[in-house]
């Protein structure tokens, strides 16, 4: 029998968009293919992989070949579920050409959809295809309704919300928007805002914002409170969250609106894929069904046991500062095993507090002077002096070990115990994907119709959206004896045991008492599968025939001058003794100088980023007797329910104002007053300033995340008139929701019940080298740790005054009125060309550097330094 076969798009199409997901999507981190496998058999809607090529936040992960891509859209789309790839780093000028190639060959590959940090990455994406979906990374740092709509011209069709939004936040979001809103449920949580991290960078020569993070918030710090260490005991790791676990807030995170349910992790393993999504499946779909679903202590126990620092809601029930960061470990121990009641020759007595068995990890934590741990393998359990062959629950146990492996010398009565690995939940993990038979399978639907004197005719659907057509080029004969039924194809077309179907039904249209053999039925089968395999689930993308980048860069049409401009210094100042300062010494020097040139060196706006909003009323005042623009900064994050802090400064009527997010980007300019950009929006291309100039911005502060070529790059292929250089700073490195204050000189849990501490005391975290760095609290009790030593880029100042570039600007931190008379006359003195910018840095004993992705301009350090 001669069969034919057909592709049903329309049909097939149809049948697909006919079912719904229920409930909200679960989205599972893959680092390799492993984790691919592990996500897909155990029940996730959709996987987030990042490419080897670059580009993403993750580049420690073993990641995915970009010519192997469309193998994987592929291997996702015929198991019904989506794939998204990560591109959710900043892209630098000379790295655009490339990305544009990384795009072309996702939309060819028909991902899903691409999650991106950069906004000219974004217009990327769109300029080369429109079908291909944009989502927001949580690197965006979209952090309110209004950030949101504000990004919304970017052609974004879902956000990844923020780690630190609560479920009320959350909701209010979604109350404000009808962006699609993803959030974290599980995984380790930054203690500082995505997007917002400069830490790694600033210590390390290494950037979050690249995919390089460093993990400083892991390493142990020491508080320094107004000059003098605080003894906080056990609490060492200051800045190190517990890890996110939301599982029993599941049903509220559907109540909020969340679409999809994100777990973190493309670091971690095949394992703890599996582990986590088989957990939220089952709290999804328990709270679609309307059921509650309480996890086990077992089954809590052998979540933690794939990775956890421990447990915690995050932010999602609001802010509690000590429950959050405890800072007494920062690694993985899995769960707590139990106490040592002795130490005898050759084993240990524990007091178990949870479940123990022959070949698991553990590890001893140390004593409190060394802090020196010591781990294992269990060789043997022991109860009553017997040798326990399984598992055992509870109670006394002593366990013995390999003397190589622990130094039981060096323990004692009293230490607790760690379970860092069960060998036998790890097996019971990596069946469920290394088998070969497929556990998750897609539904398929037959249509058949079967009539004497007609052809066989044969419709397969399949969920995934694949479909075929086969059909005999014989008529089928009247039965004798065994006509065909419903039953018999149901029984023979039902076979698929080896494949990734299963029947789900069968839709016959039988005809008098047709006769099909058998073997004929096995050949239809066979062939049918074969075609599903080999069909196409979807029309290719549309995608620009010509390269993009070019036409964008042509639009940007500002005009550039080759007359020499006068260098502009803008002043940042943080407090009003500071102001008074700067304001006098401004004054001093103009009124100094000899009758000044066209190209003489001029101080330009002061801005004031005070933790009081409230000053910025006298702020500008001062500014005004003196005849100088005060402009106000607002706070680096607007969370929902804080526009208000926009209309409170909007009331103060500045000349302007220094602006960190979209929006309160998109608030003043509403307003009609002038705006400047920070180096929050990170600009790292041209793309990105182009966009921005064309919300509003009169310029922007360029991203610290570029090295001097890197800005160099940036400064040849931009207006000069729409750049801010910051030529000397104190790096601020983290910015957290975080507040240490809180979390340890108080004894609140956060701002409604802390005392604000941080309105009374000077506080620096000293690092393991011995550097203390200062932080600060702003008005939305918002931490910001700054580098203890500043920053100067001196020597490269020259050369963007060669570029033409002439707007920049001076940082002070806690800086008094001597240092801050010495910082704005050399700096006066470098733009002026009187001094060489290596006088400068000598002076101040400033670093010499503008940016630390790449390389610095002081001696290459090594990235690992921070380690």
């Amino acid at each position: 029998m001669y069969l034919q076969a057909g592709y049903l798009a329309d049909t097939v199409h149809a049948m697909n968009d006919a079912l719904p997901m229920s409930g909200p999507e679960l989205l599972a981190p893959a680092g390799d293919w492993d984790c691919l496998r592990a996500a897909v058999e155990n029940g996730a809607n959709a996987v987030y992989l990042g490419l080897d090529s670059g580009f993403n936040a993750r580049a420690r992960a073993t990641n995915f070949d970009l010519q192997n891509v469309d193998r994987v859209m592929d291997f996702l789309h015929r198991r019904c579920v989506s794939g998204y790839v990560t591109l959710n780093t900043l892209a630098f000028t000379d790295e655009l050409p490339r990305l544009e190639d990384v795009i072309r060959r996702l939309a060819e590959a028909q991902v899903d959809a691409v999650l991106v940090q950069d906004f000219g990455v974004a217009r990327l994406v769109k300029a080369i295809s429109p079908d291909l979906a944009l989502h927001a990374s949580t690197q965006m740092t979209l952090t309110s309704g209004e950030c949101i709509e504000a990004a919304r011209s970017l052609g974004i069709e879902r956000v990844v919300l923020p780690r630190e939004l609560s479920i009320d936040e959350i909701r209010n979001v979604r109350q404000q928007t009808d962006m699609p809103l993803e959030t974290f449920v599980h995984g380790a949580l930054c203690v500082a805002y995505s997007g917002q991290c400069l830490t790694s960078e600033s210590l390390g020569g290494r950037s979050a914002n690249r995919g390089q993070c460093a993990q400083a918030c892991r390493m142990s710090y020491d508080l320094i409170c107004d000059g003098q260490d605080v003894a906080l005991g056990d609490q060492k790791y200051l800045l190190s969250p517990q890890d996110l676990a939301a599982y029993a807030l599941t049903a509220d995170l559907i109540d909020a609106g969340v679409c999809s349910f994100k777990i973190e992790g493309r670091l971690k393993t095949a394992e703890y894929v599996a582990n986590t999504v088989q957990h939220y499946r089952a709290a999804i779909d328990a709270a679609v069904a309307g059921q509650s679903r309480q996890f086990s202590a077992r089954e809590i126990n052998d979540v933690e046991m794939s990775f956890s620092r421990g447990f915690s809601p995050g932010w999602l029930e609001g802010c509690d500062h000590k429950m959050l960061v405890p800072a007494t470990s920062s690694t993985k121990r899995g769960v707590l095993l139990g106490t040592v009641e002795s130490v005898r020759h050759g084993s240990v007595t524990v007091q178990l507090e949870s479940f123990v068995a022959a070949g698991d990890g553990v590890v001893f934590e140390g004593d409190r002077e060394t802090d020196s741990e010591q781990g294992g393998r269990v060789f043997e359990v022991l109860q009553g002096g017997q040798p326990v062959s399984g598992e055992v629950e509870g109670g006394i146990a002593e366990l013995t070990f390999d003397r190589s492996g622990v130094n039981l010398e060096e323990l004692q009565p009293g230490l607790r115990v760690w379970k860092t690995d069960d060998p036998r939940l790890n097996r019971r993990l990596r069946a469920t994907f290394s088998g070969p038979d497929a556990r998750r399978r897609v539904p398929l639907t037959l249509t058949v119709t079967a009539a004497v004197g007609q052809p066989l005719v044969v419709q397969a659907f399949a969920a995934s959206g694949a479909g075929c057509q086969l059909t005999s080029d014989e008529p089928l004969e009247q039965a004798r004896r065994h006509p065909l039924t419903e039953a018999t194809l149901r029984e023979q077309l039902g076979r698929l045991g080896a494949t990734v179907y299963r029947l789900d039904d069968v839709r016959a249209r039988i005809d008098g008492q047709p006769m099909v053999p058998l073997s004929v039925l096995g050949l239809l089968r066979r062939r049918m599968i074969e075609e599903l395999n080999e069909a196409d689930l979807r029309p290719p993308y549309q995608v620009a025939p010509d390269r993009v980048l070019p036409a964008l860069q042509h639009q940007i049409t500002a005009p550039r001058s080759d007359e020499p401009v006068a260098p502009v210094i803008n002043v940042l100042c943080r407090n009003l003794n500071q102001l008074s300062s700067v304001l006098a010494v401004m004054d001093e020097l103009s009124a100094s100088t000899a009758p000044p040139s066209s190209t003489s060196p001029r101080f330009g706006i002061v801005y004031v980023d005070f933790a009081d909003i409230r000053e910025y009323r006298q702020a500008v005042q001062l500014g005004r007797d003196a005849g100088r623009d005060v402009w106000p900064a607002t706070p680096r994050i607007q969370k929902p329910g804080e526009i208000g802090l926009f209309r409170a400064m909007q009331k103060h009527d500045p000349p302007g104002v220094l602006v960190r997010n979209l929006a309160g980007l998109a608030f003043f300019q509403k307003a009609g007053l002038p705006v400047v950009g920070d180096f929050s929006f990170n600009v790292t291309n041209e793309l990105t300033a182009d966009y921005l100039i064309g919300q509003g911005l009169q310029r922007v502060a360029a991203s610290y995340d570029m090295n001097r070529d890197q800005l160099l790059d940036l400064v040849q292929v931009v207006p000069p008139q729409w750049l801010e250089i910051v030529i000397h700073q104190h790096m601020p490195m983290f910015h957290m929701e975080h507040c240490v204050f809180c979390s340890v000189l108080s004894p609140g849990t956060n701002k409604t019940n802390c005392g604000r501490p941080c309105d009374f005391h000077k506080v620096e975290l000293r690092d393991r080298i011995g550097m203390e760095h200062p932080l600060t609290a702003d008005v939305g009790c918002r931490n910001t740790l700054f580098n203890a030593t500043p920053q100067s880029s001196a020597e490269v100042t020259p050369l963007l005054q060669q570029r033409a570039l002439f707007t920049f600007r001076i940082e002070l931190l806690y800086d008094e009125a001597p240092r801050i008379r010495k910082i704005l006359t050399l700096y006066r003195q470098l733009l002026a060309g009187e001094i060489n910018g290596g006088e400068v840095w000598t002076q101040l004993q400033a670093s010499n550097r503008v940016g630390v992705t790449r390389g610095t301009l002081e001696e290459r350090r090594n990235p690992l330094a921070i380690l």
